[in-house]
């Protein structure tokens, strides 16, 4: 069906004067009217801020107590997405502020407890609160360490949702079992070689427990016990070689144990569940000798290792 472009047929207007207009520009002029009416009655907005249907909506306000640096500023056409705090009303919190940040610490833990949180604040600060939610729960529940069953009671560290089994299958660290089983040969030859030169504080050797343990830490504390490493280089490139190995940081230790006739180890509980101990022995006449080495609980993530890391650096 075809269309007439008189749509809106009106009598011709005698103060434009010529020729009746057509519906069509009827229809022009009334919409260019409407258009000229609406912007003319919408208030102005302020500069670099976009308009909010409600007062509270964070994401499109920017906060005048803390302006842009111009140098890091955006262009016009997206200022308003800044990533500044805003003034919210009282009892409401910034989308910007971590959550985590905002659980209270008890005020009965302890100072090293405090220290520790304190760690783990800065640590967020420079990094990221990202994966942060166990260690952070688990230093709140620090002061509550008496409270957990017995199979689980570090007194140092206690990571919450960690499973507890008393051996974990070799799939677990089947790379670093594999390399440490690899280089047994070696490893036991440079024992042989200490344990024939004696045993003495002098040479590297410390006494703990009962009578007749004794050890030679490679790694103290997550700190290189430099000159038993020199007297074991291989064993040494062995532990760097290591994926799980906890090296930096006050939660793990390697090196030899050496228990000697009639030696008895008591019950205890390690300080931590963030690792497990890896137990590298053999058929030797004689006292009975370990290599034991710490590496991270498999269920440890990526990015809690490298917090725990920083909260737990070495003192030197």
């Amino acid at each position: 069906m075809p269309w007439s472009l008189d749509l809106v047929p009106l009598p011709p207007c005698a103060l434009l004067g010529g020729p009746p207009l057509s519906g069509l520009l009827w229809t022009v002029l009334l919409l260019f009217l409407w258009y000229c009416y609406r912007v003319g009655s919408d208030p102005p907005s302020h500069s670099g801020m976009l308009k909010s249907g409600s007062g509270r909506s964070s994401f499109s306000r920017s906060s005048s107590r803390s302006p842009v640096d111009p140098r890091h500023s955006a262009p016009k056409a997206s200022a308003a997405i800044t990533m500044e705090t805003v003034e919210e009303e009282e009892g409401t919190e910034s989308y910007l502020t971590p959550v985590l940040s905002h659980a209270p610490f008890p005020t009965e833990a302890a100072a090293e407890s405090r220290k520790l949180y304190r760690a783990l604040q800065e640590y967020a600060k420079r990094y990221s609160w990202a994966g942060m939610g166990r260690i952070h729960k688990g230093l709140r529940n620090q002061a509550r360490i008496n409270d957990r069953p017995s199979i689980q009671k570090p007194h140092l560290f206690y990571l919450p949702d960690v499973p507890s089994i008393p051996f974990f299958p070799r799939d677990a660290h089947r790379h670093d079992i594999e390399v440490l089983e690899a280089s047994y040969p070696i490893i036991l030859a440079e024992f042989q070689a200490m344990y024939q030169r004696g045993i003495d504080t002098k040479l590297g050797w410390s006494y703990q427990g009962p009578k007749g343990q004794t050890v030679f830490p490679l790694y103290n504390a997550g700190v290189c016990v430099a000159s038993n490493c020199r007297a074991c280089p291989c064993t040494y490139r062995t532990l760097l070689s290591l994926r799980t190995f906890i090296s930096s940081n006050s939660l793990g230790s390697a090196g030899f144990w050496l228990l000697g006739p009639g030696a008895t180890l008591g019950g205890a509980y390690g300080p931590t569940n963030t690792r497990l101990r890896f137990h590298l022995g053999g058929a030797e006449d004689g006292p009975r000798v370990i290599f034991s080495v710490d590496l991270w609980h498999p269920n440890v993530a990526a990015a809690e290792r490298q917090a725990l890391d920083y909260i737990f650096a070495p003192e030197q």
